[in-house]
């Protein structure tokens, strides 16, 4: 584990295979305790991680997603899972808990209504997913540098847009610091599933946001 009483270097490098167990432990502890949908929703550690290890594979052939590291010790102090729009998800997610649900039902809404004008072709666009940052690395900057090393690799791969949907308030300021704008929003208090208001304990949220930035400034609309 990092020393507390020492402030270790970080340095920012692509998602290898190798990463997988860090990554998937990372992000489950982090979006199980404090991502608002998966808390509402009551997703566990274990149940988030069975999510990102689905994704791991997939991932890993695409080179899109972002690590964090300590430089002395190589462990992981942030990720930002990404991948390209155009591919599809990976296989077993019906195998998920059904806490999911809700949960891909209101992020689904958002990327439905985004890709009504628009079609996202292979190699164009990046979807950041998933970001995360440890307990031992906050306030830190990590989960922007995150993201501008994601926006850097994406754009030298001839990305020419970055997706993300950011679920709250914090997410979303760092999102927009970096020149993200909002495309689609949705409400948690007014979602409903299966009649149920799953989302009604974090209203004051506001809600999901899918937000876009071209890659480089003149990159035509997609």
């Amino acid at each position: 584990m990092p020393d507390p009483g020492r402030r270790q270097a970080i340095e920012y490098g692509v998602f290898a295979a190798g990463d997988a167990d860090a990554m998937a432990r990372l992000l489950s502890d982090v979006f199980s305790r404090k991502d608002p949908p998966a808390v509402a929703a009551g997703l566990t550690p274990p149940e988030f991680e069975a999510f990102v290890r689905l994704w791991c594979p997939k991932v890993a052939a695409e080179g899109l997603t972002t690590v964090a590291r300590y430089a002395d010790t190589r462990e992981l102090a942030g990720v930002l899972l990404a991948e390209d729009c155009a591919s599809p998800w990976p296989d077993g997610t019906d195998t998920l808990s059904p806490k999911f649900g809700p949960i891909f039902d209101i992020l689904g809404q958002l990327d439905t209504e985004y890709r009504a004008d628009r079609i996202l072709n292979p190699g164009e666009a990046i979807h950041l997913f998933l970001l995360g940052v440890a307990e031992s690395a906050a306030a830190r900057g990590v989960a922007q540098q995150l993201v501008c090393a994601c926006l850097e690799y994406g754009a030298r791969r001839g990305y020419r847009l970055a997706v993300t949907e950011a679920t709250n308030p914090v997410s979303q300021h760092i999102f927009r610091k970096l020149g993200f704008a909002e495309r689609v929003r949705r409400s948690y208090s007014e979602h409903r599933f299966a009649g149920r208001a799953v989302f009604a304990s974090i209203a004051a949220q506001g809600g999901p946001i899918l937000m876009d930035k071209p890659l480089y400034p003149d990159a035509a609309p997609v």
